[in-house]
């Protein structure tokens, strides 16, 4: 019987060893594969990044993830610009990830992200704070294709950035910054706007998505930007939904400006406004809202030169 006992016990000390040695080869090969990931990701990037910045049309086509091909041509389209001339024409080039810190590197089915804390430097002078890149990514064919980037700006959110400065990383590790696995859809074609459309937002400490016409879909974070309505503005009606959520941890009051513009296209004419929705300080935004605005004779005669 003692015998018996001495062999379990030899069995179970065996099996334990095993499962110990396994549990590291698993871990050691899922950080290595995690390494191999970001630098396959990061290479892409940087090499979508050089056709941009040497303007290398046939670079970018191949760097670029076929729906995002989509989108640029339709915001050039939306301000009636020429496609592909004007792929390069950005106001500011796309960010170096020179000292920058590599926090996640994940796939998901054909979606990737890569996450990066630091000093996000756009080359546009001034003195870079420490924020949020996130690079997103599509597999497409034989390999990973560059899609977008999402800077997440943490000057209203002082609280997570000292985390990230002290090494907690549980904000980058919520399902924001997670991939889906989903592929997006591919975008509907449009052809050149009538009017130059753009949606502006002013919203500290929360997100604010918005869609104009259920084509021209948005989303803000933390931030006073605007962008290009896809497809522009329409003669008569067009349709405006925006949905407002604070954004983790904010506890602020600060007031919230969703606008929408109408750009002339002659020089020195100012944009005109045709839609607004604005809170004060301290008062709570709708969570969201469908509305309307008009584009009239007057508007189109004002930023068309008729």
């Amino acid at each position: 019987m003692e015998s018996v006992k001495r062999l379990q016990l030899i069995l179970l000390t065996s099996v334990a060893l095993l499962t110990a040695g396994a549990s590291q080869n698993v871990s050691a090969q899922t950080a290595a594969q995690t390494a191999a990931l970001g630098k396959n990701l990061q290479d892409v990037y940087l090499y979508w990044r050089n056709a941009m910045v040497s303007k290398n049309h046939g670079q970018w086509t191949q760097a670029t993830a076929s729906h995002r091909k989509i989108s640029i041509q339709n915001r050039i389209l939306s301000e009636r610009g020429v496609f592909p001339a004007d792929i390069f024409k950005t106001p500011v080039p796309p960010a170096s990830l020179n000292g920058l810190k590599l926090l996640r590197a994940r796939s998901s089915g054909v979606t990737a992200k890569l996450v990066y804390f630091g000093k996000v430097d756009f080359g546009v002078g001034g003195q870079p704070s420490d924020n949020i890149l996130v690079l997103n990514y599509l597999h497409e064919g034989r390999g990973w294709k560059y899609d977008n980037a999402e800077f997440v700006n943490l000057s209203g959110l002082s609280a997570i950035r000292n985390e990230l400065l002290a090494g907690n990383m549980n904000y980058v590790d919520g399902a924001a910054f997670i991939p889906d696995g989903k592929r997006p859809p591919q975008p509907i074609v449009v052809r050149q706007a009538k009017y130059i459309a753009k949606v502006y937002t002013y919203c500290p400490g929360r997100e604010v998505q918005v869609a104009v016409n259920s084509i021209s879909k948005h989303r803000f974070q933390n931030t006073s930007a605007s962008e290009v309505v896809v497809g522009g503005g329409r003669d008569g009606v067009n349709s405006i939904w925006f949905s407002i959520k604070d954004l983790p941890d904010y506890k602020g009051d600060e007031p919230v400006t969703v606008r929408v513009y109408i750009f002339s296209q002659i020089e020195g004419v100012k944009p005109v406004k045709v839609f607004q929705y604005e809170t004060k300080q301290g008062e709570e935004p709708k969570s969201s809202g469908s509305e309307q605005f008009t584009i009239d004779a007057t508007t189109a005669a004002k930023v068309l030169g008729r």
